[in-house]
């Protein structure tokens, strides 16, 4: 069996005997045009639709191995969240220091050399921190799903059981 589909309808589902060959994307041809005639296609197709823009839907099996894949890739985003919150919260209050510090530069107090120096040294802290700042801010929102993919895989089976 093989599957096909189109671009402007992924919901429309062609299914024919045997493999992806021309003579199968005939007959989904054959079928596309059934519906067309039976008005059940909700899009209007371009002049010169043919089967070569049928699009082959390949069989996407969920089994077991991606349910551990899924795990598998939740716990990695997790790990990453905490590497990225432990980066951030280390540099946090050297990096809000610098910002302080950034203020004297708008002032119109006199500064040294030295100072200068320091700030500008600083500013490579400052840009780490916010660029961790926001990469955790991101991996959270993604860790929210992991997290719901973990709780989902520690269910108990026998919690739907009812006595």
């Amino acid at each position: 069996m093989v599957q096909y589909t189109l671009a402007q309808s992924p919901e429309i589902i062609l299914t024919v005997s045997g493999k992806d060959s021309a003579k199968a994307r005939d007959k989904a041809m054959d079928q596309l045009m059934e519906l067309m005639d039976a008005g059940k296609l909700p899009t209007e197709l371009e002049e010169g639709f043919g089967p070569q823009q049928l699009i082959e839907v390949k069989e996407s099996t969920i089994d077991t191995a991606s349910g551990e894949d899924s795990i598998t890739q939740a716990v990695q985003i997790l790990s990453n969240l905490a590497t990225l919150k432990l980066k951030v919260q280390e540099s946090r209050a050297e990096a809000l220091e610098i910002r302080k510090a950034v203020d004297v530069l708008f002032t119109d107090d006199s500064v040294t050399e030295e100072e200068i120096t320091r700030l500008k040294e600083g500013f490579k802290v400052l840009k780490n921190f916010a660029q961790a700042n926001v990469r955790y801010q991101e991996a959270r929102a993604k860790a929210e799903l992991a997290r719901k993919t973990l709780d989902q895989a520690l269910k108990s089976p026998d919690k739907n059981l009812s006595h």
